[in-house]
């Protein structure tokens, strides 16, 4: 039952509709979210994501993205300001290894539109290699009747064990935060929203091991998150969602943080760093529940959450969903000439 199962989930999400990679920890990739997000939550970011799941039901499918974007302005801007980002991916599936590849660069610009708001379009252009390691499966064929012969023909006429294709996205974004600028606000009275609007797989690029023309179907995302202290305190709610639609396949992530600041950044001497935990979860619709913690220290931070399956594939994975594990690191903006008063890296 755990290999039918594995069967049905690899070809419904990979070969049928070719459903896209995806973090639960969406958050901390942001270009795979929306190529507009380059430059809003941080001066200076580098993530790292590493997921390995549904290892109960045969080999499991390992995940890994990194990224790093940026604000680009040399100087501050009352218009607004470029930034800049790459990510890269990597995903293998099953035994087969069934695998992606991929890079991209992403430039946006964000328009100062009102006091504590920017409005930004972003641009992504990619390359991409899809990948198969025939050499990993069995067939009926090659059982000799007693046991399994690798030596015999599988029968099986297969197509090329890789190919590549460029790749093309665009979205959009409005942001708010009530630290952008030149004002003074204490750091228990932050208010930060983001939301925006995102087109993966512009030009549809052939999709096929077998030289057909099956195309990727475009991917829609709608998304939001925010951080919302409440005042007079150390706590804050760091709500968020993530819709998207490609093809057939559709997903809906909606959840909540519940952060306590620990220790806050010494606004005079800079010798006290920063510090704060965020527990909650994520419910993945008619997927998964995903319980998660959040450790934040001055500029790094440490991810960690959990797949709880609730789908149909719950009897073969005994709800057992993959692990987590992100890393991230912020800094100012590189690029900025002048001085500028050091910030909390707690965002």
């Amino acid at each position: 039952m755990k290999r039918i199962a594995l069967i049905i989930a690899t070809i419904g999400s990979t070969l049928s509709y070719a459903q896209d990679v995806h973090f639960s920890q969406f958050f901390t990739q942001p270009m795979s979210q929306n190529p507009a997000l380059v430059g809003v939550n941080f001066d200076f970011a580098v993530n790292l994501n590493y997921k390995d799941q549904w290892r109960q039901i045969g080999s499991p499918y390992k995940t890994f993205g990194a990224s790093v974007d940026s604000k680009l302005n040399k100087k501050q801007s009352d218009n607004g300001y470029f930034a800049a980002g790459i990510n890269f991916f990597s995903d293998k599936a099953g035994d087969s290894q069934m695998g992606t590849a991929q890079g991209n660069f992403s430039l946006a610009y964000h328009i100062r539109n009102a006091q504590h708001q920017t409005i930004g379009l972003g641009l992504m252009a990619g390359f991409a290699q899809r990948s198969i390691d025939y050499t990993y499966l069995t067939w009926g064929n090659q059982y000799d009747g007693t046991n399994y012969n690798p030596n015999l023909s599988s029968g099986e006429n297969y197509g090329a064990d890789s190919f590549t294709h460029a790749d093309f996205a665009a979205g959009v974004v409005w942001s708010y935060n009530n630290k952008l600028g030149r004002i003074n606000v204490t750091d228990n009275h932050d208010l930060k929203f983001n939301a925006g609007f995102s087109v993966y797989h512009l030009s549809r690029p052939k999709y096929s091991y077998l030289g057909t023309d099956q195309r990727l179907y475009m991917r829609y995302v709608l998304h939001g998150s925010g951080i919302i202290s409440i005042k007079e305190s150390r706590y804050a709610w760091v709500p968020g969602f993530m819709a998207y639609y490609q093809g057939k396949a559709k997903e809906l992530l909606i959840g909540t943080l519940f952060r306590i600041k620990l220790q806050q950044d010494s606004k005079y001497t800079g010798y006290k760093q920063s510090a704060a935990i965020s527990i909650g979860g994520y419910l993945r619709a008619r997927d998964a529940f995903t319980p998660m913690i959040l450790m934040e220290f001055h500029q790094f931070a440490l991810g960690v959450s959990y797949d709880v399956n609730v789908s149909g594939l719950k009897p073969a994975t005994n709800t057992r969903g993959g692990l987590e594990i992100s890393l991230r690191f912020t800094n100012r903006n590189p690029f900025m000439d002048g001085d500028i008063k050091p910030v909390s890296r707690i965002n």
